[in-house]
């Protein structure tokens, strides 16, 4: 199985050879309007207006390359290891024989619930053969959810197709859906699962401003009085929710990160504001289905691409950002120059490049110092016999790496797996995600950052085994294990010095505070990313995508532009609870709790 690491230096440099190669080393590049106006006469679609530099080729940076180009910018992407970022998938080194492709690797598998509402509108004007709405028709709608435990029944969860949505709902009946949710399909006690249903409540019915200002500053754990409950309730509603999708823990998580996602996926269930299913993934590796695509549509828009080079540092004089100092991969550092900067780097990188002068010109720059970002990883297993689980994503609430997973060959229609890809033998990629790396695991004893690539692998599977193994059926068996391959991002695991190079936001209370809006007090510099303030308060892929829209209208609006503004649609809230929500801004004014609020 070691023969399918990588070095995260040999995955760098793979990444820029497969780009074509660095630019030439040394020196000053100019991206400026001569260098656009030569390559419009040479390259279709090349626009020849002001010229930005978009820093990170993330979904964020992508995001934002897409609309400047349709908005006639000389749009340049520089990116340090390859396009897409963390939702890119990426080729296993030297899995491929017979003239096969590589078996696909991935940070984390894809979710794409249909509560997000700006990226599907970016993946329907992608085009792609044969759809008439371009990558959006690549995405496959899960049928089911499964909660799987350790040593105890799993919970087996149905997704009604969406039909016709329901009518307005009394509060009354939302406290009844959830609480016979809870009791029915959780076997969770009566009274808990009122309680909860109640805090639920309460959240949908509270006025932004006690959402802002209290919920945004009270613990998960605390607000849904955790600690009052059951085991089964705190490894359910508090940990399950927290750790294993958002690797934040409950006891510190934001409510109003937390309830703002719950009350999305809610509605979203009932059909309300959905552009789709509540679970849905793509039909192919991620590069195949959206990302190589959208790379092509957008050099087609004359968006030009520089891979390999590490942005180390933005400098600024006379009120302005002058210059993008990159590193190539030989050390060697050069500035690239454009009239804007998008900086869409994740935060943990993005912060380096503020320097003291930037960050004195904008002091909500120094503020991103406060976000916190922690480890939640992917590896892949790939396995000689199909193995659908379920048609959907599965939890395993008791494992101590809180680990989610889900079966991606099932969705993989129309494609041969052993043909396509890898030696022949491989007929399932099972994908998982790590979200806890701090915690002792079952077969060795020890964190995640404390084994070796080889033990995290294997206690992984043992951890998957324990939960999927245990109702008297053999799921996953070793003699279908045919490798696996671990994010390279991560490196150094199972030394003193562990390093993830790819790690995610994470939403302790009182963050919200501290992330930026797109638009800088500096006037050519402007934000976008995960971390960015944006409605869905959540670092996801959606978060990316309209913190993307939000720095080109912020782009625009600096240049006094007559360009259209890009729309940025907010989460879905309910009509039906505005009353209630005036009522409780009234009542928040007065210091009064919401008037569901039992306590």
């Amino acid at each position: 199985m070691e023969r399918n690491q990588s070095t995260r230096r040999t995955f760098v440099t793979g990444a820029a050879a497969a780009a074509g190669g660095a630019l030439a080393l040394g020196g000053t590049v100019s991206t400026g309007r001569a260098e656009a106006a030569s390559r419009s006469g040479t390259r279709s679609g090349a626009a020849a207006g002001p010229t930005v530099a978009v820093l990170g080729g993330g979904v964020a940076g992508l995001t934002a390359a897409h609309e400047l180009a349709e908005r006639g910018f000389a749009v340049t992407v520089h990116e340090k290891k390859a396009l897409g970022g963390k939702a890119r998938s990426m080729d296993v080194p030297d899995s491929a024989t017979g003239g096969r492709k590589p078996l696909p690797g991935e940070h984390g598998f894809r979710f794409i619930p249909g509560f997000y509402l700006n990226l599907p509108d970016t993946l329907r004007r992608i085009p792609f053969p044969g759809n008439p709405n371009g990558c959006h028709d690549n995405l496959v709608s899960s049928t089911e959810l499964l909660f799987a435990r350790t040593g105890r029944e799993d919970i087996r969860l149905p997704f009604a197709t969406l039909g016709t949505p329901p009518g307005p709902m009394t509060p009354d009946e939302l406290v009844r859906m959830i609480r016979g949710l809870l009791i029915t399909a959780c076997r969770l006690p009566v009274h808990e699962a009122l309680y909860f249903a109640n805090r639920v409540l309460v959240f949908l019915t509270s006025c932004e401003r006690r959402r802002l200002e209290t919920w945004e500053r009270t613990p998960w754990w605390e607000f849904i009085r955790a600690e009052r409950m059951s085991p089964e309730y705190q490894r359910l509603l508090a940990i399950g929710i927290t750790r294993n999708i958002v690797a934040t823990k409950a006891e510190v998580a934001s409510t109003k990160t937390v309830a703002n996602c719950l009350e999305a996926f809610l509605f979203n269930i009932l059909g309300r504001g959905a552009d789709g299913e509540p679970d849905r993934v793509l039909n192919a590796p991620t590069n195949e289905a959206w990302i190589d695509p959208w790379v092509g549509h957008l050099r087609s828009l004359g968006v030009r691409f520089e891979i390999g080079s590490a942005v180390v540092d933005l400098p600024y004089a006379d009120g302005r950002v002058t210059g993008a100092v990159v590193q190539d991969p030989d050390g060697t550092r050069r500035t690239v120059t454009a009239d804007h900067y998008v900086c869409a780097m994740p935060v943990e990188h993005a912060r380096k490049t503020w320097g003291p002068a930037l960050r004195a010109a904008d002091p909500a720059l120094s503020r991103a110092d406060a976000l916190e970002t922690d480890w939640m990883t992917g590896i892949q297993f790939y396995l000689t016999e199909p193995t659908p689980v379920v048609h959907g994503h599965i939890n395993h609430l008791d494992s101590p790496w809180a680990l989610t997973s889900v079966g991606q060959a099932q969705y993989w229609k129309g494609r041969h797996i052993p043909a396509e890809y890898g030696d022949g033998r491989v007929r399932e990629c099972f994908s998982v995600d790590i979200s806890e790396w701090d915690r002792p695991g079952i077969l060795y004893g020890k964190t995640a950052k404390q084994c070796t690539r080889d033990e995290v692998a294997r206690e992984v599977w043992a951890q998957l085994k324990a939960a999927l193994n245990d109702t008297g059926r053999t799921v996953l068996r070793d003699s279908v294990l045919h490798s696996w391959f671990l994010d390279p991002a991560v490196d150094g695991i199972g030394t003193p010095e562990p390093h993830n190079d790819e790690q995610l936001l994470i939403h302790p209370t009182g963050t919200w505070f501290d992330r930026p809006g797109s638009r800088t007090k500096v006037p050519n510099l402007f934000l976008a990313g995960d971390y960015v303030a944006v409605d869905i308060d959540l670092a996801t892929m959606e978060g990316a995508n309209a913190s993307g829209r939000q720095a080109v209208n912020a782009l625009l609006d600096a240049v006094g532009s007559a360009a259209p503004r890009c729309e940025v649609k907010p989460l879905y809230r309910a009509p039906e609870f505005e009353e209630l929500k005036r009522h409780d801004a009234f009542r928040h004014r007065l210091g009064l709790p919401n008037v569901f609020d039992l306590g």
